[in-house]
């Protein structure tokens, strides 16, 4: 039986959004005066803003250069979303190892979206060496987080052995973690295992 086509899902996956900070600053002179001293911070919010179209004209190559600014000063935020602008090849030509590169140095600090995104780059091989058990590390960081989508991929890892053992308990039990915090999927997965 399969759940969801994995490869078709983890393709979908990989690229779940841009990072903003849960009340994000709105545009202003001020901001961008404090970007311009070199406050990563207000670098990264500023590439949003240019991103989102937020005070200012949209410009996806004004985002990225405010990201790059911010993220070669270690914020994990902006080296998600640059991250995620060269996967998408979003103001920047589309670049899987450069992708990788910005998602490492996120992950590392812990960026559970990143974590995610990283486990998928290795469970596809784009930008590196496919490696099933690597991808498996990192979703489980992310699911370690309560990320529901990385609760769901995980356990379809566990599902089917993929990167890590067969085990069909602990795919239902992140199935149901994910599902309990909404996510259709998980859902979907547990409805079809009970009908079996």
């Amino acid at each position: 039986m399969k759940l969801i086509p994995i490869l078709l899902t983890v393709g979908m996956l990989a690229v779940s959004g841009y990072a903003q900070d849960a009340k994000p600053e709105p545009y202003s002179a001020e901001l961008a005066k404090r970007a311009k001293a070199g406050e990563a911070m207000a670098q990264s919010r500023l590439g949003v803003c240019y991103f989102l179209g937020e005070g200012v004209s949209r410009d996806q190559n004004q985002a990225v250069k405010w990201w790059t600014k911010s993220a070669e000063q270690g914020y994990a935020m902006a080296q998600y979303n640059l991250g995620s602008c060269y996967y998408g090849g979003k103001g920047v030509t589309q670049d899987y190892k450069e992708a990788v590169k910005w998602y490492t140095k996120s992950a590392e600090q812990g960026d559970a979206k990143a974590q995610f995104n990283l486990g998928v780059h290795y469970f596809k091989g784009e930008g590196l060496a496919k490696d099933e058990a690597e991808a498996a590390k990192w979703f489980q960081k992310s699911a370690d987080q309560k990320d529901a989508l990385a609760e769901y991929t995980l356990g379809v890892c566990y599902f089917y052995g993929y990167g890590v053992p067969k085990n069909r308990a602990e795919a239902l039990k992140l199935f149901n973690n994910s599902a309990e915090q909404g996510y259709d999927l998980a859902k979907e997965a547990l409805q079809r295992l009970k009908s079996k």
